[in-house]
């Protein structure tokens, strides 16, 4: 029987009440991940000792009674030695080559570790739209709500083999920041090359930051950009912004080096905390909030701010003024009032090329003029995040 699973919680924990490191190693649900600098060796392959100790750490988390879900780097690293490659390619062409070749012997190397604890393991391979189309997300949050139902870990990775620029998360500390958010996890633990977030260089003297309760305890911090090994994507930049989409969803993030992390899992204070603060967010609404790559912009009256914002209402053509950028449906576009204060984001129903026509009229005369296929809301309220109110970046 494997360790671990829905069925072996006995000391869950909820979100609010994860204040510390110390309450890491009794979540009810961790969303946890690995960075490539963490599992590969300098030349760029897997180190099977590395993901070997990994697997022993998270075994033992899950022995306790603690839902595992493992975002982990590593695929197109894996994938460059059989290929031929020396260094990450920068073409997306091959990018995705690599992807294709490591992914399969990534998830081998994570199979054969977790069989020597009786576990079983299954790959999830998602896409950015996997987590803002409904249905997608959806079908997403039944197929680990299972695995893990049935003691299984879920190892989750882009699917890089098929993502384009234009559609995809760009690094798994993204990744995993949602994989949080759609799972309703207790907890990030982000893990890489470094032991904790510091305040400074720390070969020149910077010293390790224990917590981090809001963004003014970051100011003056200087963040690095990639990891030692030189295979991965993110750096602490995308770590820290990771960290912050979560807590600002209410949920906590640890930030440690991959050797730090039984330690964590025993209860042990490493690494840096963030807290959680703001209320809870759907993988889809933390992706619009924060990752969503804004298209274009539609300025509305005072009014229908107040129906937006206020009464949580779908926005209509009647109270649209103004339309800016270049959009298709379903496309993220920002919301700002009339003095250019931006106060939601949402998926637009129609193009930039048809909407400006909608502008100011009833739903009944855009029916008139255009057809029963226009009976709709140009942002639904479904498709739409309130976001802290302030003027959008250029």
């Amino acid at each position: 029987m494997n360790a671990g699973g829905s069925d072996a919680r006995t000391t869950g924990l909820t979100a609010s009440v994860l204040t510390g490191q110390a309450d890491i190693g009794r979540a009810r649900r961790l969303v946890i991940k690995v960075g490539s600098s963490s599992l590969t060796t300098l030349d760029g392959g897997i180190s099977v000792e590395a993901l070997q100790r990994l697997v022993d750490d998270v075994q033992r988390l899950r022995a306790r009674g603690t839902d595992v879900v493992l975002v982990s780097s590593g695929a197109i690293a894996a994938g460059l030695a059989p290929l031929g490659l020396s260094v990450r390619p920068h073409d997306l062409a091959t990018q995705q080559a690599a992807a294709a070749v490591g992914q399969g012997m990534l998830l081998a190397h994570y199979t054969r570790a977790f069989a020597a604890h009786a576990t079983t393991v299954s790959q999830v391979l998602l896409t950015v739209e996997d987590l803002i189309r409904r249905t997608h997300y959806t079908n997403a949050l039944r197929a680990v709500e299972k695995l893990l139902s049935l003691g299984a870990v879920p190892v989750v990775n882009e699917n890089d083999a098929v993502a384009t620029h234009e559609i995809r998360f760009g690094d798994n500390d993204r990744l995993a920041a949602l994989t949080a958010n759609l799972v309703r996890a207790d907890g990030l633990v982000l893990l890489s090359d470094v032991d904790a977030l510091h305040d400074g260089p720390p070969d020149e003297g910077g010293r390790p930051i224990p917590c981090i309760d809001d963004a003014a305890d970051l100011r003056g911090v200087t963040l690095g950009r990639r990891g030692k090994a030189g295979v991965g994507t993110g750096g602490m930049v995308t770590k820290v912004e990771a960290a912050r989409i979560t807590a600002d969803n209410g949920i906590p993030a640890v930030l440690t080096s991959a050797s730090q992390a039984g330690r964590l899992f025993a209860g042990e204070t490493v690494g840096t905390f963030f807290t959680a603060r703001g209320r809870r967010r759907g993988a889809r609404s933390a992706w619009l909030a924060h990752l969503a790559h804004v298209k274009g912009r539609l300025t509305v009256d005072d009014g229908a701010v107040a129906a937006v914002v206020h009464r949580r209402r779908s926005l209509l053509a009647a109270g649209i003024t103004a339309v800016t950028g270049e959009f298709e449906p379903s496309d993220p576009v920002e919301i700002a009032g009339p003095d250019g204060t931006v106060h939601a984001r949402g998926l637009v129903a129609f193009s930039s090329v048809e909407l400006p026509g909608m502008l100011g009229r009833s739903t009944t005369e855009i029916v008139r003029l255009y057809g029963e296929d226009h009976q709709r809301e140009v942002v639904h309220a479904d498709d739409m995040v309130r976001v802290a109110a302030g003027p959008a970046e250029d």
